[in-house]
């Protein structure tokens, strides 16, 4: 299975009024394992940095000048991520401004399966900040070198933070046994869970489930939340 972490930084919040990407960084993960295959570009916006986003992240207006437009590089975008699901914190702000960013450069929006860390954690720990910063802290992950939001070590840090929403260090060594396992020539190793007699209640409340509903229409009948749901209507 190939997921790709996704960030980006912004001259802004709306692409609808003006604003433009200036970073995008990526970094690939094969069964929740990162493979050391990273995407990373900045991009020259057309336009003046607000100093609001310069103070997020410290890219300026001359920095960027040099930097090749979107369209220069959205093709070898496009086929890095490839077919993969992409793992996003707060998905709806960057797949915003990449689909913008896409049609100003005449190109298909992305179809990509999307995985919201921002609702994955909300649906994990009810009530609590899900900044990325608060999970790092919550789960222990040292951000000592964000001092400044950068797209690439943004996915760095939240490729170790998606894999703690998912099950944690348990789910990497268990795929890290089982590769192990089948290189070695001796078949592919299987951790038998036992299935819980019962289903745990759920936590969410009317809203934030009716919310998060639709949510999932937005993304499109290609989006992993809906195959999820699927999944458990059929169980």
């Amino acid at each position: 299975m190939r997921e790709i972490v996704l960030d980006t930084e912004t001259t802004g919040l709306s692409p609808q009024g003006g604003d433009r990407l200036v970073e995008i960084g990526c970094v690939e993960l094969i069964n929740h394992i990162p493979t050391g295959k990273n995407f990373h570009v900045y991009i020259n916006p057309e336009r003046s940095m607000p100093e609001e986003a310069f103070r997020v992240h410290g890219l300026s207006e001359e920095f960027l000048s040099d930097k090749p437009l979107f369209k220069a590089v959205a093709e070898d975008f496009r086929a890095f991520i490839g077919d993969a699901t992409l793992v996003i914190h707060n998905a709806p702000f960057d797949m915003g401004f990449l689909n913008a960013e896409m049609e100003w450069a005449g190109l298909p929006r992305l179809a990509n399966a999307v995985i919201d860390t921002v609702m994955v954690a909300r649906q994990k720990h009810p009530g609590a900040r899900v900044s990325l910063d608060a999970l790092c802290k919550h789960y222990g992950i040292d951000n000592s070198r964000r001092t400044l939001h950068g797209a690439l070590l943004d996915s760095e840090i939240l490729a170790e933070v998606y894999l703690e929403l998912i099950g944690g260090k348990q789910v990497s060594l268990a795929l890290v046994a089982e590769v192990e396992t089948a290189s070695s020539g001796m078949g592919q190793a299987r951790i038998a869970v036992a299935r819980r007699p019962s289903p745990l209640p759920g936590r969410l409340s009317a809203a934030e489930a009716q919310a998060h509903e639709a949510f999932i229409e937005k993304m499109g009948e290609n989006a992993i939340w809906a195959r999820y749901k699927q999944s458990a209507a059929a169980e």
